[in-house]
């Protein structure tokens, strides 16, 4: 097994929230979300506060580089998801994103950039964050979903996934851009192509009743088995229970699956054995962030920079 693996980073970018709860400026899209809660704001925090820590804890003792942030504003309750504002890429590069709510423009941190300067070799900064002024927005990777391997962007049209700026990122990125429509159990886009879709170096777990065209389905399908990746059906509840939303890592010179408890308990037995054959699964329980609309995968911006 290769240790240098372009699909699966050994290390990422944590932010820890002192004041979580979910956002309302992001509820009218994201059907992910839940503003209801039977706990306290105050509790909800406390909650979400422990379980970064422990998912920190869980990583780092399976050998993964964990760099984790503190948040203590209370104006950016979805801070716990860098994954939209940021992403990395072999040779240096580092891309800054548009952001659909006003509100999740306040998550981009100076210090964050600076930290992987300072670790890692950056060769440049792209920033197309001022194309929020002609309302078009990209969230990183969470609207997009990168085949690192084959140089594929994979995208599901929503507010969160302008088609030109998504042209653009992949003309800058050296990536060809797949697009189709996916829609959520009641009909609703889907907010972020993450929650749907999870590309291993060996694996694709897929919402495949999600994607709108048929057409589109069987091509994304050919794509995968022409990779040489076994593809994996996920059911709608099991999207709803994040089954989509993991990520592979590498940790003591292994490949690693890290997942929700919520989506690890939603596979089936088939689908662990399959996955289990490439990968070590990781759960973690992040079930008080998840009434925000995400899970493991946008709590986790990878980190794809050679070290300095």
């Amino acid at each position: 097994m290769t240790f240098n693996n372009p699909q699966a980073p050994r290390a990422v970018v944590m932010v820890r929230p002192q004041h979580f709860h979910t956002n309302p400026q992001t509820a009218g899209d994201n059907g992910f979300q839940k503003m209801e809660s039977e706990l306290s704001p105050g509790q909800q925090a406390k909650i979400a506060y422990s379980q970064v820590t422990n998912m920190k804890t869980t990583l780092e003792s399976r050998g993964v580089t964990v760099h984790l942030f503190d948040d203590a504003t209370t104006q950016t309750p979805d801070s716990v998801f860098p994954n939209n504002w940021f992403s990395t890429h072999a040779g240096g590069h580092v891309a800054i994103y548009p952001m659909y709510a006003e509100n999740r423009r306040l998550e981009r941190r100076v210090d964050i950039i600076d930290m992987l300067k300072a670790y890692y070799r950056v060769q440049d900064v792209v920033d197309y964050s001022g194309l929020e002024y002609d309302e078009i927005y990209l969230e990183g990777t969470g609207a997009m979903v990168l085949d690192h391997l084959e140089r594929v962007v994979y995208a599901a049209r929503s507010n969160r996934a302008n088609p030109l700026v998504l042209e653009r990122f992949c003309s800058h990125f050296n990536y060809e851009p797949m697009l189709f429509d996916a829609a959520d159990s009641s009909g609703l886009p889907v907010y972020h192509t993450n929650v749907l879709m999870c590309i291993g170096t060996e694996f694709v777990m897929l919402g495949l009743d999600l994607i709108q065209s048929g057409k589109r389905k069987r091509e994304l399908v050919q794509r995968f088995l022409d990779s040489g990746r076994q593809v994996i059906g996920l059911s709608h509840q099991q999207i709803n229970q994040f089954c989509g939303n993991a990520i592979e890592l590498i940790g003591n010179g292994k490949r690693l699956l890290a997942l929700s408890t919520t989506a690890a308990q939603a596979l089936t037995e088939e689908q662990r054995a399959i996955l289990q054959q490439s990968v070590e699964l990781v759960p973690l329980d992040v079930t008080a962030l998840e009434s925000a609309g995400g899970s493991v995968r946008c709590m986790l911006a990878g980190v794809h920079l050679s070290p300095r």
